[in-house]
Formats: C-alpha cells, structure tokens, sequence
C-alpha cells in the first residue's frame, strides 16, 4: 500500500493518491469528511480554522461506493486560496508578488531554500506546512475502512499539553475508553486534565506562545504477526516510528511505556507471557505496547508521540534577512496556539497507513473477501482470537 500526496498550504488545493487498497471495500464519504473535520478540532487553533471546511471529493477508484482495485484519488480544496491566488497561482501573474526573506527558527524554510537553491521563502514554507497533513488524513481514511473490515480500530487521546498531564493509564485503556474523546476540547480523556490543558493554552497564547505536548495512539484488534524480525526494512516498530516522526513537529516517539523502559530492571519491563484454553496466548501487561521483536503481539498497539510548540510565532523569534544578511524577525503569518489535539487524528491516520500496509503485506487478495478469508484461516491456524 503507497499514500503519496501534493499540494502547497494556500495553493488551490491538496490532492492524495492512495494504492494498494483491495477492491469491493465499502465507503463512506462521510467517514472521510468527519476525520477530515476532526483534524480541525481542539482549543488553540488560528483563524484558518475558520475558514476552510475541509471536506473530500473522490475523482478515481470507486464507484457507488466501493474500491476498484486501482489507485484512489481524493482532492481537498483550500478555500483560502481566494485570498492567495497572485502569490500562489500556478502559472505567471502581472502583479509584483514579493519574496519572503525571514526564515523561521525551528522551520524547514532556512535548510529549503539552502537545499533548493530558492530565493523565496515561500516555495518551502507553502509545502512543509502542516496543512498538508489534511491530505494525510483523507488518506488514511481510506486505511481506517480497510482496517475497520478486518475488525481493527485506530483511536487517539491527548496526555499532555504543555507542563499539564492526564493521569498516567499504562496502556491499559479498552476501546469504550475512548468514548467521547472528540468532545473534549483537547481530545483528553480526564475532565480534570481538560481543564488544566485548556487553561495552560490560554495563558501561554496570552504570551504570544506556541505550546506543544503528548498524544497516545491506540490501535485495537490486531492480529499477531504484522511486520517482521527478519530483516530491518520491515520491522513494525521502525516504520511505525518513522510514519509517526514525518508528522510536522513531531519530535520523539515512544512504543508502550517507551522511554520509562530505560530506567526500569529487566523484570519490570516486559510482559510476560501465559496462555489458557478460552483466551489462547495472552499477557497481563502491555508494557512493549503490542509490538516485540519487530512483530504486532495481538495485544493493543500503543504509541506515544511528542509534539514540540509551532515555529510560527505571534512574537517572532530573532532570525536572519536571506537577503541581506541583515538580523531582523522572523516571518509572522496566521498562526495556531496549540495543534497537539489535532495532531492526534493526523496519527491516527499515519498508524493506519502503516497498519494497512501490513495487512496487505501479509494476506494480500485482489477483493476484500479475499482479504477476510486469508485473515480468518491466518486466525485458525494459530488459535488467535480477537481481544474483547
């Protein structure tokens, strides 16, 4: 399975091409629009917000509702390319559009341009946006349907937002858990950790501050086996973390307990292992977070992922004219607070690509039936039952 996608932040659009997926998997535009929106929520989000209503228009690979087979292409119009169009119009216009000269410190548009040879600020900045990951999204819709036909649920939650955390769960949370999640104005689970988070956001934006934090990633349902020891390439942690790493402002991921592993014995640190007739193999823990050795364990898939505070700035950070090599600040654009709650949802996404690259990878099939067939006989043969 391949998810590629193009499109810059104030051009006319985004657009994403999804390979891979079997055919006759039923979908739902819906489901794809309500991820879409979901990736808007949360407390600290700018005024781009307010304008864009992202939702997505599916232009080849379905009909009436099912998958060919073939690559599926999805387009996400950017309606705040009205305001953008002389600076952003694909082809040459008439009007003097000035260059962006004033990189920002923790960006990509200082190393861009070095690496491009660009005078232009703008021709970095416009694609290493994060309004590329609604394009993400929209793809990894796509991936939670094919997952959620094979019995497999991918879920966030927000831990923490800036010096406040949510009472520790230890990877412990079932599905129902997650009940409600998107009603919190921060995506936590804890009322009381809601409030803190949404008060730490109010104070810091108060400050002309971004602020980041720690989102948890839950996927349910998967069987064991996904992924392999036997060579780096298709290690299931490793590419797990690598998709998890590209999202904008991530910055450290943690399988299961993660970090905590580092300064634990050994007889703290991994899930031992029992087995009886009702449940098969199973364990009473799940500090490695569903993964050992490379492979998913059949136990819930945890990962956390930290996201540090944005680098467009409401009060510039001191930075350098490209063009004159003069001090000055950075560039100021419209700006987000805090995107850690919808940060989430673009995991959710990422996971799922991944997750549904391996089902592919392992059971194949041309039709969806397929694919449960060779799920179903994979199950038998090693005695694996879904968790409840």
């Amino acid at each position: 399975m391949h998810v590629v996608t193009a499109g810059e932040s104030h051009g006319p659009g985004l657009t994403t091409i999804v390979e891979g997926l079997p055919a006759g998997l039923e979908l739902s535009q819906e489901a794809i629009d309500r991820d879409l929106a979901r990736r808007q929520l949360g407390h600290g989000r700018g005024g781009r917000m307010k304008i864009e209503k992202d939702a997505a228009a599916v232009t080849s690979g379905v009909r009436h509702g099912r998958t060919l087979g073939g690559p599926i292409a999805l387009q996400v119009a950017n309606r705040d390319y009205k305001n953008w169009e002389e600076r952003m119009n694909p082809w040459p216009v008439e009007a003097d559009v000035p260059e962006v000269h004033l990189p920002r410190p923790g960006h990509a548009d200082l190393a861009g341009v070095q690496k491009y040879g660009f005078t232009d600020v703008r021709n970095v900045l416009e694609r290493a946006s994060a309004r590329e990951t609604a394009a993400r999204v929209a793809g990894g819709a796509l991936a939670k349907e094919f997952l959620r036909a094979l019995g497999v649920t991918v879920i966030s939650h927000v831990t923490q937002i800036g010096s406040v955390r949510a009472p520790e769960t230890a990877g412990s949370l079932t599905l129902a858990d997650f009940d409600g999640v998107d009603e919190s104005p921060v995506r936590c689970l804890d009322a009381e950790a809601t409030k803190a988070m949404v008060n730490e956001i109010n104070v810091l934006r108060k400050k002309n501050e971004s602020i980041g934090g720690i989102f948890e990633l839950y996927a349910f349902g998967l069987v064991p086996g996904l992924g392999s020891h036997v060579s780096w390439t298709e290690r299931m942690d490793g590419l797990i973390a690598g998709a998890l790493l590209s999202i904008q402002a991530a910055k450290g991921v943690g399988l299961g307990d993660g970090f905590d592993l580092a300064g634990r014995p050994g007889s703290e640190a991994h899930d031992e292992i029992f087995y009886s007739e009702e449940r098969g193999y199973y364990r009473e823990t799940n500090r490695s977070g569903g993964i050992e050795g490379g492979m998913t364990t059949g136990e819930p898939l945890v990962a956390r992922v930290a996201m540090k505070p944005i680098p467009t700035l409401t009060k510039p950070l001191r930075s350098v004219d490209i063009s004159t090599k003069q001090p000055s600040q950075a560039l100021r654009e419209r700006t987000d607070s805090c995107v850690v709650p919808a940060a989430g949802v673009v995991g959710e996404a990422m996971l799922a690509i991944v997750l549904a690259g391996a089902y592919r990878d392992k059971f194949g099939g041309d039709h969806i039936d397929d694919v449960k067939a060779s799920v179903a006989a994979y199950q038998e043969r090693i005695g694996w039952k879904p968790r409840p």
